[in-house]
């Protein structure tokens, strides 16, 4: 049997994959029932809803799809690399890591290092642009998490406050 659509099949695989995962993680909390529900039923109930999400794609991907059969094309290395990276200094920037001694560089410094680096998965790397989204971007969680929520963590370097 052919596939109408690579891309639909193996999205598909992928959903089912990582619910049926989830709610396999979710069984080792106690459930609960719909009424009184326990720390595993969230997870336990997103699970069984991704994956079945990820049957119905892969069934509709026998069926439906592009003409050509909806190739997957080449594998996105450059976007890739760039977003986890971004994620891990990010993190690494926002609290430091002292076991290798790097500071806590807090919020504002984290934002723009993981916009910046997320914008050179891009080709085509454009500075003004990225500067003007990082500042929207570290206003904006500035005001939402320290002024409204009231969250505690470093905002700016540990070096510059103490």
């Amino acid at each position: 049997m052919a596939l109408a659509s690579q891309k639909d099949f193996f999205s598909g695989l992928m959903f089912t994959t990582v619910g049926g995962a989830f709610a396999w993680g979710a069984t080792s909390f106690e459930v609960g029932t719909a009424a009184r529900m326990g720390p595993g039923y969230f997870p336990l109930m997103l699970g069984v809803l991704l994956a079945i999400l990820g049957l119905v794609i892969t069934v509709q991907s026998l069926s439906k799809g592009g003409p050509d059969g909806d190739k997957i094309g080449a594998f996105a290395w450059r976007p890739l690399m760039f977003v986890i990276g971004a994620n891990l200094a990010f993190g690494v920037l926002l609290v430091g890591l002292p076991s290798i001694g790097v500071p806590a560089f807090g919020l504002i410094v984290a934002i723009y290092a993981l916009v910046i680096i997320a914008s050179l998965a891009q080709p085509g790397f454009r500075t003004v642009p990225t500067l003007i989204l990082a500042t929207i971007l570290a206003a904006g969680s500035y005001l939402a998490f320290v002024k409204l929520l009231s969250l505690q963590f470093p905002v700016w370097p540990s070096f510059l406050t103490n």
